[in-house]
């Protein structure tokens, strides 16, 4: 027995073993490599479809973005419109204004009151004439006062004087025209 050589027994068990060790090796690295291929497949392939999401969503935006633009524009020509209308009815409604402003005068001068001006600036008007009587300013005061169209009558002055055969008194007298609505009716 003391012949018995076990050392290529014991170089073939470890050969076997390197053997197997390589190969366990490239089992590990093999699958290593291949699970790192397919994680890095998986998440490429989330990516390139978060990408497609991103890309979509962007056209998506942009397309919003023009229609919000076009729904300004178009909320700025409804502006300028409505604005246009709103001075056109204001315009229409005032438009006999200046008609119902003399009817008006005509009315609420009494007998013996004479105009030798009348002047507008803007809502108010400024009179200048000639009266017989105070009693005839009173009674014009009133019916200014009473008018649906003017208002808040104010008297500057009274001058006596005399001219030709009678006595006539020179006076100045303002009031203010009744604002209207858009309508063209006289607020209350």
């Amino acid at each position: 027995m003391p012949h018995i050589n076990l050392l290529p027994w014991r170089e073939q068990q470890r050969k076997q073993s390197q053997n197997k060790f390589a190969t366990i090796l490239f089992l590990v690295v093999f699958v290593s490599f291949l699970s790192m291929y397919m994680l890095s497949t998986y998440y490429g392939n989330l990516r390139d479809g978060q990408n497609i999401k991103n890309n979509y969503l962007s056209t998506e935006i942009t397309q919003l973005d023009m229609r919000i633009r076009e729904i300004r524009e178009l909320d700025k020509k409804k502006e300028s419109l409505q604005q246009r209308m709103r001075l056109i009815e204001e315009l229409q409604s005032n438009r006999n204004l200046g008609t119902q402003i003399m009817d008006e005068v005509a009315k609420i001068v009494p007998a013996g009151v004479y105009l030798t001006k009348l002047e507008r600036r803007g809502n108010t008007i400024h009179v200048v004439g000639r009266s017989e009587s105070n009693n005839r300013l009173s009674t014009m005061l009133r019916e200014v006062q009473g008018s649906y169209l003017l208002e808040k009558p104010t008297m500057q002055g009274i001058v006596a004087g005399e001219t030709s055969s009678r006595l006539l008194s020179d006076f100045n007298m303002e009031f203010y025209v009744k604002a209207f609505d858009k309508i063209g009716e006289v607020k209350q």
